[in-house]
């Protein structure tokens, strides 16, 4: 029975992230290119006082171009096809990562039931960590591999490399180690899927006690509860990646070909001295606008299909 429920969460969390993948992919390559330390900023001519003599002084300040305009400067150098590079690696390791990550989770929250009180915070929050850990151990290479991939600018017609060519061209300039960039800052972002999972999994405890007290049927019930499933994804995943998106922009920064970017916190340190503290938010709409549809339809997906295939309830 247990090894039955086992192979229930990976197929379910391998469904989930498999269609939410596909769905979202176009928006992860915008969100991957304006974390980059490539993306071209304007100059913009700010007028300033304040001189000795009480004239105004002109001087050139860098603005980051807008999600509309680094959509229509791919579409137009790159063409359409540029908005689904890093879609092969991604549904490679989308499956079995959501399926070792759902499975790891249900399998620790057991674990710490019988530890902590059941069902509390500290369980949700140590199940979520602990499956975090081994799934971003496990896929930062496919994920590495994915970044470069959307990263690359080729023009339109100019032949991009594949992720096999990727992968090899990885091996063959940075060796083993370059697969495990941004390993540190996919650790730190554990962080975000502990509170995404607390918000959700409190959410959701409010959920199945209220589908008791409704007189609606049966149906009734189970639409509503599906659909505030989604709505409490959603709600959780923007909460969490508001809070915790810094990482995000220093692991993209760390996967960048032949960059200055080494270490955590020495990224950290670069990109606010050089960049300033709003360069840690770079990216951050297209990942909301992405994020939160995706976690929504995975979660809920998992969901329907645990309810579906799982044992009928007595």
């Amino acid at each position: 029975m247990a090894q039955k429920d086992t192979l229930l969460h990976l197929f379910a969390g391998g469904c989930g992230g498999t269609v939410g993948a596909i769905m979202t992919c176009p928006l992860e390559v915008l969100k991957t290119r304006l974390q980059s330390s490539g993306l071209t900023l304007r100059p913009v001519f700010q007028f300033q006082l304040g001189t000795f003599n009480g004239a105004g002084v002109i001087r050139p300040g860098p603005v980051t171009p807008g999600l509309l305009q680094v959509l229509r400067s791919i579409l137009e150098k790159e063409g359409p096809k540029s908005l689904f590079r890093g879609l092969g690696p991604n549904l490679v390791g989308v499956a079995p990562s959501r399926a070792i990550y759902f499975a790891a989770y249900s399998k620790s929250k057991e674990t710490f039931n019988g530890i902590f009180v059941p069902n509390s915070g500290i369980v949700h929050m140590s199940s979520a960590g602990f499956a975090a850990f081994v799934t971003n151990s496990l896929m930062n290479p496919i994920w590495m591999v994915k970044t470069r991939m959307q990263l690359e600018r080729k023009a339109r017609g100019e032949k991009k490399m594949n992720a096999l060519q990727c992968a090899r061209y990885v091996y063959k300039t940075e060796g083993m180690r370059g697969f495990y960039r941004g390993l540190t800052a996919s650790y730190a972002g554990i962080s975000e899927t502990m509170i995404c999972f607390l918000i959700y999994e409190t959410l959701k405890k409010y959920l199945v006690r209220s589908r008791f007290t409704t007189p609606d049927t049966d149906t009734e019930k189970g639409a509503s509860v599906f659909l505030g499933l989604m709505v409490a994804a959603a709600f959780a995943k923007g909460c969490a990646s508001c809070i915790a998106y810094p990482h995000e922009v220093i692991r993209t920064r760390l996967r960048e070909e032949g960059s200055k970017y080494k270490y955590f916190f020495q990224t950290a340190r670069l990109v606010a001295v050089e960049e300033g503290y709003a360069a840690f938010y770079r990216g951050l709409i297209p990942q909301l606008i992405r994020q939160i549809p995706n976690t929504a339809i995975v979660l809920s997906t998992y969901e329907l299909i645990v309810h579906l295939l799982g044992e009928p309830s007595k």
